[in-house]
């Protein structure tokens, strides 16, 4: 056969496997032939591993030695644009193209064969009798909201034996079908009517849809004040790629953000989406990866992974809140998937929309060069209006010790209470309280394998530490001087605020949103629902109810800390409480009733707490873009973080010395390099760690440097290196 890419039997081809080895490895092609992209079973060793044609063999290798392939897998091929994402990504994170196909085949059993299989969802009747195991089997059928398991999926993510399931299925509680192993999903209609759009959003659709018409790469930002109705608008360009037939993708930086959201792609499309992220079985991620690859799932909406979904022709890339930190990846391969969503759009000819209330300070100055088009909705949809925001002066506040909810905001929120209105307290901090401290000696209780403080969560009756999960029983001594009764929560968390909040409005109904305190995605989703509903007089909540929550009887927000994000060194402190407090801020009065945030704050006169109050954005933003352009930082310089990690912090910091030393490579492109410096949290899981910063200027070549920087390295032992790209934590 004369086909581009096509191998016949015996020939050599070159194949990429998921495995940690440092290049492509040469095999014969097996029977039957293969093309490039083909997913491939080959034997490595005693192993078969998951591989991809990538294309000719090296030939560098004693031919006689070259094994054959064992099969071509039955799976739509990996196709050349996606095989040419994978390598840009790699290179423009520093990451070895295994560990990047990793990424691309996070589906189990992808070399299954077509099948039928027993899948089990919630039947219709009680059991006769209730026992704790069969209560745990039906608990999870409900939490994940009807989704089919295998029969072992199903027993493991209960924690009970099969034969638990089997007894449900004779008592009809559970049901048990005969299915497709990978069904398609249903067809989206794009030609349902959607909700009526006011002039400015018709206006922003129209544009959208006029991109994807003319063809070709484009990003666009769309911002928009909170409520103003950007997911309508978005919702029409990705109701306009699937009329040209073209795939969508929708991230999303919450899971919680999901089950409001699909019910109203389903109002708008007619069906529900193919849903990708950790909730999701593993036989729904097979599913997905396979019906993606074929066509067969028109609309993704998922988390940041399903960037590397292999889309047979994906034309819309919808990145919701742009501006989230979740969306970048900060263990294994370290990504921004915004940046990533831009990358596969320009390669596959996509458009992409950025959608926020608050861009990233990078997203707003692209768009002000001219690289992104710029929409703006400008008031909020229908009746709703923009709350009113004012500042509490604490300095002026009476308040007693190891009270964190001012008379002024206490005010406020009985106000709401009698008047049937909900009521947000936020804080940014989870648990009880983030310090333990010995009232004897003075110590505070740490965690054993990292520099960090443990904190109390007292609604699960232990120290936890935020860095590595640690968790042990909260002590009665201390374990520093063994004195009983002398340990004491410092500051507030979520669930000392709840506790408050508690005793100080008996009578309410109160909701804690914390995503420590849910097991399941599905849990954390339903009680979401619920709060919408009114279920709840007073919300307590962290970062999570920021992220595009619509909770219509919500009229007043009260922020505890507002000075708790401008503490520290972080370049982007000013920014990210910027984006918080304007989010949080945002989700009161979404309604027709009008909203009031009140921020307590130690210092009003901060310029990022008057430009919160002031709403004056754009004078925000160019503030901040001149700060940030005179120091030659992101987005008008570049940086690159470098982490090294060891069990013993001598020859940590002995390569970090090293390699500070030999920067010619780096000052070959005018960068410097600080450090190195023991990590803000400078011991994490045992490993002590040190950093390095790099910064560079904003043309320059860092990733070519930074490899020929560090590429003599030899790591001895257990000493680690990794290499953060545009890092956007500096812990």
């Amino acid at each position: 056969m004369d086909e581009p890419g096509y191998f016949q039997q015996g020939d050599l081809v070159s194949v990429l496997t998921t495995q940690p080895l440092d290049r492509p490895l040469d095999y014969l092609a097996p029977e039957g032939g293969c093309f490039a992209g083909a997913f491939v079973e080959a034997p490595l060793g005693p192993r078969k591993v998951l591989g991809v044609v990538w294309g000719p063999g090296r030939g560098d290798f004693d031919r006689s030695k070259i094994r054959s392939l064992n099969r071509v897998l039955d799976v739509a091929p990996m196709r050349e644009e996606m095989r040419s994402f994978l390598i840009r990504a790699a290179d423009y994170t520093l990451t070895p193209l295994p560990a990047m196909l990793r990424l691309a085949t996070r589906a189990p059993g992808l070399g299954d064969p077509p099948s039928m299989r027993k899948i089990y969802r919630l039947g219709g009747a009680e059991p006769d009798r209730m026992t704790e195991a069969r209560a745990r089997v039906l608990a999870v059928l409900r939490d994940y909201g009807g989704l089919a398991f295998t029969l072992r999926e199903l027993a493991e993510m209960a924690g009970v034996t099969s034969s638990v399931v089997k007894g449900l299925v004779k008592q009809c509680a559970v049901r048990e079908e005969d299915s497709p192993r990978d069904l398609p999903f249903p067809h989206l209609d794009p030609d349902l009517p959607g909700k009526p759009l006011t002039a400015d959003q018709a206006q922003a659709a129209d544009s959208l849809r006029a991109g994807l018409r003319s063809g070709g790469y484009g990003t666009t930002l769309l911002k928009g004040v909170t409520g103003a109705g950007k997911t309508e608008v978005y919702l029409e360009a990705v109701a306009e790629a699937l009329r040209m037939g073209r795939q969508a993708l929708v991230l999303l930086p919450e899971i919680a953000l999901t089950a409001e959201f699909l019910t109203r792609v389903e109002a708008r499309l007619g069906a529900r989406p193919a849903e990708w992220h950790s909730g999701a079985t593993m036989t729904e991620r097979r599913r997905i990866w396979r019906m993606v690859g074929q066509g067969e799932a028109q609309l993704v909406v998922g988390a940041r992974s399903a960037l590397f979904l292999p889309f047979r022709d994906l034309g819309l890339i919808i990145v919701d809140e742009e501006h989230d930190t979740s969306y970048k990846q900060e263990d294994g391969v370290l990504y921004n998937a915004r940046d990533m969503a831009v990358l596969r759009a320009s390669i596959c000819g996509a458009r992409v929309v950025l959608a926020s209330a608050t861009p990233s300070l990078e997203s707003w100055a692209n768009a002000e060069a001219g690289k992104y088009l710029r929409l703006e909705l400008s008031a909020r949809f229908g009746a709703a209006t923009l709350p009113e925001m004012r500042a509490i002066d604490m300095r002026a506040e009476a308040l007693t010790p190891g009270i964190w909810i001012s008379p002024t905001l206490r005010a406020a929120v009985a106000d709401r209470l009698t008047r049937g209105e909900q009521s947000l307290l936020f804080i940014n901090r989870r648990g009880y309280a983030p310090v333990t401290l010995c009232r004897a000696c003075g110590q505070q209780i740490g965690c054993d394998h990292c520099d960090a403080r443990m904190v109390e969560h007292r609604f699960l009756k232990r120290l936890m530490c935020h860095q590595c999960g640690e968790t042990k029983p909260i002590p009665d001594t201390c374990p520093h001087c063994g004195v009983e009764g002398k340990l004491a929560p410092v500051g507030p968390g979520i669930e000392r605020l709840a506790e408050e909040a508690a005793a100080t409005f008996p009578e309410a109904r109160l909701a804690v949103l914390s995503s420590d305190l849910f097991g399941s995605a599905r849990a954390l989703k339903e009680r979401i629902e619920q709060i919408a509903a009114g279920e709840a007089d007073i919300v307590i909540g962290t970062q999570l109810v920021a992220k595009g929550h619509n909770f219509p009887q919500l009229t007043l927000v009260g922020v505890i800390d507002a000075d708790l994000g401008l503490q520290g060194s972080d370049l982007r402190a000013a920014e990210r409480t910027f984006q918080l407090m304007r989010q949080v801020a945002g989700r009161a009065g979404r309604a027709e009733k009008p909203g009031q945030a009140l921020l307590q704050t130690h210092q009003p006169e901060h310029p990022v707490i008057r430009a919160i109050l002031g709403g004056e954005e754009e004078g925000f933003w160019r503030a901040e873009a001149a700060e940030r352009q005179a120091a030659g930082v992101p987005p008008y310089g570049r940086m690159a973080g470098i982490v090294l990690s060891g069990p013993e912090a001598g020859p940590v910091f002995d390569l970090g010395n090293k390699l500070a030393r030999n920067d010619a490579a780096l000052r070959q492109i005018g960068a410097q390099v600080f450090g190195p410096a023991p990590a803000p949290i400078a011991r994490i899981r045992g490993r002590h760690r040190v950093r390095l910063l790099v910064k560079a200027p904003k043309g320059a070549a860092l990733q070519e440097a930074i490899a020929r920087w560090i590429a003599p390295v030899r790591l001895k032992g257990d000493l680690r290196l990794s290499v953060d790209i545009d890092p956007q934590s500096f812990l």
